[in-house]
């Protein structure tokens, strides 16, 4: 359907300042440059080099996902380096174990959350300690009342402070039963996360770590559910009413639950309310959704390309994206809107992966031009670049200011680890790229 059919206006080169009105359709271009600045990307790394920065993304996206892979970074340190000059690992963990401004919680999987927003996330725990206080509580109640016991005396532990008990099953395997307890408290709202030493779980009872006030708060489930669909609009920026089932994966009851509400209700409702806003992208099917508050990021976005400017008015940087960073959630919105087709193989058997283990879409101003593969040998103070991959018609040397924008990235990539040395693919294809490389660097570090 025509905008012109459609009774609303395509955003591009205009040259209007007005915020633009529902049920409008935008150029891709627009849709594009739109992304990278409410992702707080245009240019990358823009963020001051603080904490106050970490909690900006938060208050920006809402949920990051976290995952423990840490072969370059974990994924939520990738998406805030991404943002954040200077980024340590550091100011998140102290939000997350000492001032307790953000928390763990199963949102789109594992996630960081606000604390602020516990009570629009605990029907997870509601609904846990429900089926489990009729089943595992109470086949195990002796080592639950004892892991109790010990924490609520002695203050946080892991499962390693406890003599181990025979396995039971638990998921998809037969895990150690003091593990399990701990994980299914912890899933039950009883117990929270005190700390992470390494990929070492510590517990402590939530009421220790959280507000009085927050814990009894109470929010009837469909708001709860509503509000966590809310997140992952948030999130992305720019999601449609479907996608893969792993974008909206706990946003709606079992259809087969008295009284579940759908999905599609419940997205009614947000627009209703005014939370988000319908936005039509030229050249792709169906609606999307637009968190109303960001609608003058739309306008900048047009306002930017009818003027010729680069995306944040400043020139274009390069950034290695998260695998699971909410820009590239949508693989169904990658491949027409940017022309690329991304999968994370680090589940794909070794013989089957087209391209690496952990491989990361790399940004350049609005575009996505290749795969870079970093990896961190700590043994050796290396950040080893183990593979580059560009997209068809992209030529790196061919537009002078993307090596050094590339070199910045992999600069900033190898402070964030602490290591001292960069080593990079020795592929003939590579060579030219990677002498310019070399000589950005070296000027970059004064060496």
């Amino acid at each position: 359907m025509s905008a012109e059919k459609a009774g609303t206006r395509t955003i591009h080169d205009v040259s209007a300042h007005a915020i633009p009105q529902t049920g409008q359709i935008v150029s891709a271009a627009v849709a594009r440059r739109f992304l990278v600045i409410r992702h707080l990307l245009a240019p990358p790394r823009s963020l001051p080099p603080e904490t106050a920065s970490v909690v900006r993304v938060f208050d920006r996206l809402g949920s990051i996902q976290f995952d423990p892979l840490d072969v370059a970074g974990r994924n939520h340190d990738l998406v805030l380096l991404a943002r954040i000059a200077g980024y340590r690992r550091e100011w998140t963990d102290a939000l997350l174990y000492e001032d307790r401004t953000l928390f763990e919680a199963y949102n789109k999987g594992l996630s960081l959350l606000p604390t602020s927003e516990l009570p629009w996330y605990r029907h997870t725990w509601d609904r846990h300690r429900a089926e489990m206080d009729g089943g595992t509580f109470v086949e195990h109640a002796a080592l639950v009342d004892e892991l109790l016991e010990r924490i609520g005396r002695d203050g946080p532990l892991s499962s390693t402070d406890v003599e181990p008990r025979q396995a039971i099953e638990w998921y998809w395997r037969p895990t150690n039963q003091v593990r399990a307890l701990l994980e299914a408290l912890a899933q039950a709202g009883i117990l929270g996360l005190a700390r992470r030493e390494g990929n070492r779980r510590v517990y402590d009872l939530a009421e220790r770590l959280f507000p009085a006030d927050l814990l009894a708060e109470q929010r009837p489930e469909r708001d709860q559910r509503r509000h966590r669909l809310l997140s992952r609009y948030r999130a992305h920026g720019l999601l449609g009413r479907s996608g893969s089932s792993e974008i909206f994966l706990g946003t709606t009851a079992s259809a087969r639950e008295p009284g579940a509400t759908s999905r599609s209700e419940l997205l009614a409702e947000l627009v209703e309310s005014g939370c988000l806003v319908p936005v039509g992208v030229d050249g792709i099917r169906g609606d999307r959704f637009i968190v109303a508050e960001e609608l003058p990021l739309l306008e900048r976005a047009a306002s930017e390309l009818a003027t010729n400017e680069p995306p944040g008015g400043a020139p274009p940087g390069v950034a290695f994206l998260a695998p699971l960073d909410p820009f590239v959630w949508d693989r169904q919105l990658l491949r027409p809107l940017f022309g690329f087709d991304y999968i994370w193989e680090v589940y794909v058997p070794e013989k089957k992966r087209r391209w690496g283990y952990y491989v990361l879409p790399v940004l350049y101003g609005d575009r996505l031009v290749g795969r870079v593969e970093p990896r961190f040998d700590r043994r050796t103070g290396t950040l080893r670049i183990l593979g580059l991959w560009w997209e068809e018609g992209f030529e790196p040397l061919a537009d002078d200011a993307f090596a050094g924008a590339f070199a910045q990235a992999v600069d900033a990539h190898r402070r964030f680890g602490g290591v001292g040395r960069v080593t990079f693919p020795r592929a003939v294809r590579h060579r030219p790229f990677v002498a310019a490389l070399r000589a950005r660097l070296e000027v970059s570090r004064g060496t």
